[in-house]
């Protein structure tokens, strides 16, 4: 009676045999555990996970969340709030740092630089002719970023052509000639103002680029065109009548002189983001050569 006591409705193996019977089968490596023997009752339970099979699982840190059912380098995925997070953790394997964008040391990219968005769309060229005389500040930067060849071309050449009846020599040989041998010579005094504007364009856009400009060239260089032609159409009309020797023909060069040094100076100011001090340095060159050469026609 007294062993049937003591067995009675209770397990007579010690834990230590129990824990080994619960226990499954080592792992021996090398593929997929086995899995325990199946002793009846139901469904096979199935063979737990090994090491190798598991996901690393995230450890208590220093936020406390203590959850184990997410990969280790998701992290948290219930971060609390306001919780103290470690410094060093951040650059840890598994962790990701977090890291704001800071304001650009170089500014707001409002300065200007060749080749990005016009200014403007392109002007016709009544528009940019009357421009150049009426508005020259608000017409030179919305054509900074735009080639003028066409106009430039065309008014140089004309003007270039009519610019050899207002010297006084010129225009006697000219007009004491033929037919045949005056239009080469109108022709090629046109080509000759034709490159000789393209010549000083690109001085004054090379000084402008010196001295800290940032314009393209061929606005520049067909802009400067357009302002030594216009600027001295009253010169050249009054020059063609009363010869390039008389007194108003000589202050209307000196007027239309100090307005295409102002108009030059605006231009490479708008075109190249100089102050005017460099802009006017950019165009010295040019407004000698058209003082020396067409003004006051010393050559």
């Amino acid at each position: 009676m007294a062993g049937f006591r003591i067995g009675r409705g209770r397990d007579n193996r010690t834990p230590q045999r129990q824990q080994a019977q619960q226990a499954p089968p080592p792992y021996t490596g090398g593929g997929q555990a086995p899995a325990p023997p199946y002793t009846g009752g139901g469904q096979a339970p199935a063979p737990p996970y090994t090491h190798q099979q598991q996901w690393p699982r995230a450890a208590d840190g220093p936020q406390g969340g203590g959850r184990y059912d997410e990969p280790e380098y998701f992290g948290d995925p219930h971060p609390r709030y306001g919780a103290a997070q470690d410094p060093h953790a951040a650059n840890n394997p598994g962790h990701t740092q977090m890291f704001s964008v800071h304001d650009d040391p170089y500014g707001d990219g409002s300065t200007y630089q060749a080749g990005a968005a016009p200014a403007g769309p392109r002007l016709r060229w009544k528009q940019l002719l009357s421009g150049i005389l009426l508005r020259p500040g608000p017409t030179f930067h919305q054509m900074r970023d735009h080639a003028v060849w066409v106009p430039a071309l065309v008014v140089t050449l004309l003007y270039g052509m009519l610019a050899i009846f207002g010297f006084d020599e010129p225009r006697d040989e000219v007009i004491n000639a033929t037919l045949s041998n005056a239009i080469p010579y109108v022709l090629i005094t046109g080509a000759a103002f034709v490159i000789s504007g393209l010549v000083l364009g690109a001085v004054t856009h090379t000084m402008a680029r010196q001295l800290g400009g940032n314009g393209a060239w061929q606005p520049t260089v067909g802009l400067s065109m357009l302002i030594m032609s216009v600027t001295d159409a009253p010169r050249l009309v009054f020059a063609m009548f009363l010869g390039g020797e008389n007194s108003l023909v000589q202050v209307l060069g000196w007027v239309t002189w100090l307005a295409a040094g102002a108009l030059f100076t605006s231009m490479v100011s708008k075109s190249h983001d100089l102050p005017w001090p460099k802009a006017l340095g950019a165009s010295a060159i040019q407004l000698i050569a058209l003082l020396s050469i067409i003004k006051l026609g010393t050559i």
